[in-house]
């Protein structure tokens, strides 16, 4: 039969449907059979010919026929994973019904009174035969559930057979071992079975599925606790399916081990087509929507400790319910680390090779959900985190990272990009390893807009930043105290800045502490205590290789005098608030150098007007987010108790009062601009009191820098008149010799503010995730115009 014939019948019975007022008996095998049974059509062939509003009618009309549809399209594919599909005939069923199902799931779950539906057990109205409501009948969903992982792993459709011949010894999907089937060589499993696009095709449609069957939580608004699980993926993960461990591994391994450089031959992609690519994205986004998982609330499942023997470590308390997290927690070996973390690392920097060699490879789309990945490994996985750290290869993941947020930062399509980067940033951030590997210097010439500097890591980083915060949009400004979190986290380790980011961080502090904006929102001066303290670590713990630093703030010292003597009557907070500028701009950008941008590179650009974008719920304010350490001498870390009282010890800010979107109920309500800068705080109307400033003021911690520059302005103003100076290299001379041992007050203690798991970031991930799954997927449009709760789609 031709594909029109086929995709006519197919629509034929489509009307059919729609029109029969009478439920047609679930016995009718004529009737249902028209669904899969003789038909060839793609899964965009059943997204056209099964319209929304025709599933929406059957649903509201004659809900019996569309219950008998799903319960009878189950049965098909139980009936296929029964029979390990050994015949075309029944691979293009299971598919058909794949397909349909993958329709039709999101108008079952966007309905509140069918919600239950796939959890019930009870054969729905006119089913014929009695004998399938006994006591232990599972609901439609587990046997849903249980037949897809089946079908992952059945020879000869989705994996390799391991038989030579084909005469009548098919393998028996019971009886086989699908651990000896897993996809791809990597995390435990050595052999890479040769590739088979069949099988690749089959794969990504039962995936499409899975994920589908997973996408329930998109119909149910944000709740302020993460702990409602997601029943789909908690029964998907759990013991009943025997085949979690291949599953698991066999997603992962497709994810790292892909490379789409196409078999390492430039261009080789634009001659043939890839048929990994679309499982590796889809696998991707299963395994994350797999491993959401809220730690905050259960015990955590990261371990130390070493063992070795298995893949999977033994020896430790059993983890999470959830054996996908588990599994991931208990990965332990370094060649699995290192298989895992270059596979990441080559993935996300394939849009960097794009840029200075267009279409030599082919360029991926998936760094968003290969971030959530990235970030679940570490957070769950504590001996992967310290893996990553142990070499400069963590400095792989960070310039992609720095990459995207620095092209990003003008795109409001792109918020939830910026805030991954950056939270995995701010996590690594809490490790001393992560400041010791930023001083490598860096010479990769990734084409970005940024000027042109000779350094480190670091030197990119507080660049990258710098450029965030003076010219990225107004919605990015909730993440300024994370990116300067993370600065501070890593001061004490950077040995030597170069002039241009010392200049930088000297902008901010000039903008950040200028009377208008400190007194224009009740949080803002919170910027200029952590500039403040990275001032102070690296003066009291890296002077000596930072004569860049020392000399900008001697230059600058005017800013600093200023900070001291702040006016804290009302007359002047009134005047400075009145000053307040006009422009919509978070900061000015006047002094600040930029200099030629870096070569090829391009503008940040913002979205294309009607770009669709989703929503997002609150981030926690940094108080929530992280929780202070004390490094003490020998590098260790201990945590320091929050003080009750809010008054902070000199050069700790005072724990940041979270910002209006901060975890709050009215997370449901799309996101608002906030508006750090304006002078009504969150709490309504606020007004600056004199007391208020006198009490952050008193707290500023400028004693290091006040004697610094006691000590050396009077020697270098000496240099200038006695050599008659206006060169600036004789002055680094004399700082890079300079010392001020004795001089300094006593060292404080390094204080890190390390990222803690809270259900607030979990609740975060989670529409995060699922936001950008919904854009992703657009061939076909599996969520497109159903009623979604859990986000907004929003038009830029």
């Amino acid at each position: 039969m031709g594909n029109a014939d086929s995709k006519l019948n197919f629509r034929k019975a489509v009307i059919q449907l729609t029109t029969k007022t009478q439920p047609v008996e679930a016995t009718d095998d004529a009737f249902w059979d028209q669904f899969w049974a003789d038909t060839a059509t793609s899964v965009q062939d059943v997204f056209a010919l099964v319209p929304a509003a025709e599933i929406r009618a059957v649903r509201e009309e004659s809900p019996s026929n569309l219950a008998t549809l799903c319960y009878k399209a189950v049965e098909k594919l139980v009936q296929g994973a029964e029979s390990g599909c050994h015949f075309e005939k029944e691979k293009q069923i299971v598919l058909n019904c794949s397909r349909l199902l993958t329709r039709i799931l999101p108008y079952i779950f966007e309905d509140p009174d069918w919600r239950g539906f796939f959890w019930s057990t009870v054969p729905g109205a006119g089913r014929g035969g009695g004998d399938e409501d006994d006591e232990n009948a599972r609901p439609l969903a587990e046997s849903l559930l249980l037949a897809i992982a089946d079908l992952l792993f059945c020879p000869d459709f989705t994996v390799q057979s391991h038989r030579k011949n084909n005469v009548d010894t098919a393998e028996d999907i019971h009886g086989i071992d699908s651990c000896e089937y897993i996809w791809e060589a990597g995390v435990g499993f050595a052999h890479s079975p040769p590739p088979n696009f069949i099988h690749d095709l089959n794969r990504t449609e039962l995936l499409k599925l899975l994920l589908t069957c997973f996408s329930e939580v998109m119909y149910l608004p944000p709740a302020s606790d993460s702990s409602n699980a997601n029943p789909w993926v908690q029964f998907f993960c759990s013991t009943e399916n025997r085949h979690a461990l291949p599953l698991f591994t066999s997603l992962l391994n497709i994810v790292c081990a892909y490379d789409p450089v196409g078999y390492g031959i430039p261009y080789n992609h634009l001659l043939f087509s890839d048929y990994r690519e679309p499982l590796v994205e889809q696998a991707a986004q299963v395994l994350i929507v797999t491993l959401d998982y809220d730690t905050s609330t259960s015990s955590s499942p990261t371990i130390d400790g070493t063992t070795t023997g298995t893949v999977m470590d033994d020896t430790d308390p059993p983890g999470p319910d959830n054996l996908f997290v588990n599994y991931l927690s208990r990965i332990h070996r370094e060649e699995d680390f290192q298989f895992i973390l270059k596979g990441v690392a080559r993935l996300l920097s394939n849009p960097l090779v794009q840029t200075y060699l267009p279409n030599s490879t082919k360029k991926i789309q998936f760094h968003q959900e290969l971030l959530v990945l990235f970030w679940k490994l570490c957070d769950f996985n504590k001996k992967f985190l310290f893996f990553v750290l142990k070499s400069s290869d963590v400095l792989d993941i960070l310039v992609p990272i720095l990459f995207f947020l620095n092209d990003a930062r003008a795109d409001q399509s792109r918020v939830g990009l910026m805030h991954i980067g950056v939270f995995i940033l701010l996590l690594l951030s809490g490790e001393r390893n992560f400041g010791v590997r930023l001083n490598k210097p860096y010479s990769v010439r990734v084409p970005m807009d940024i000027p042109v500097f000779t350094g480190t890591h670091a030197d990119l980083l507080i660049i990258v930043f710098h450029k965030i915060i003076t010219s990225g949009h107004q919605r990015l400004q909730p993440l300024f105290d994370c990116l300067l979190t993370i600065i501070v986290n890593v001061s004490p380790y950077l040995k030597s800045l170069s002039m241009v980011a010392a200049n930088k961080l000297l902008h901010l502090l000039e903008a950040f502490s200028t009377t208008w904006f400190l007194f224009s929102a009740v949080q803002n001066h919170h910027l200029v205590f952590f500039l403040l303290e990275v001032f102070n670590n690296i003066i009291q713990y890296q002077f000596d290789g930072n004569s860049n630093l020392v000399y900008a703030i001697i230059r600058k010292r005017n800013v600093f005098h200023q900070l001291a003597n702040l006016p804290t009557d009302l007359q002047s907070i009134q005047k400075a608030l009145q000053r307040k500028k006009k422009a919509s701009e978070p900061i000015s950008r006047t002094n600040s150098q930029d200099g030629m941008s870096m070569e090829g590179s391009r503008p940040a650009a913002p979205a294309e007007p009607g770009t669709l974008k989703a929503s997002l719920v609150a981030t926690p304010g940094i108080d929530k987010l992280t929780e202070k350490s004390q490094v003490s001498e020998d590098g260790t870390m201990r945590s320091v108790e929050p003080e009750s009282s809010p008054s902070p010890a000199e050069g700790s800010p005072p724990g940041i009062i979270s910002d209006t979107e901060s975890w709050s109920g009215e997370s449901s309500k799309p996101r608002r601009d906030r508006r750090r800068l304006s002078s009504s705080s969150s709490t309504g109307h606020w007004n600056p009191s004199p007391e208020w400033v006198v009490s952050w003021k008193s707290k500023l911690p400028l004693q290091t820098i006040m004697r610094l520059l006691q000590v050396l302005v009077p020697q270098v103003e000496k240099i200038c008149i006695d050599k008659g100076l206006t060169d600036e290299s004789e002055i680094l001379k004399f700082l890079q010799h300079g010392t001020l041992v004795g001089l300094l007050p006593v060292p404080h203690p390094i204080l890190i503010r390390k990222y803690q798991a809270n259900s607030g970031t979990a609740m975060w991930f989670r529409t995060y995730m699922w936001g950008v799954i919904y854009l992703r997927n657009v061939d076909p449009p599996i969520w497109y115009d159903t009623d979604v709760k859990l986000f907004e789609i929003q038009r830029v």
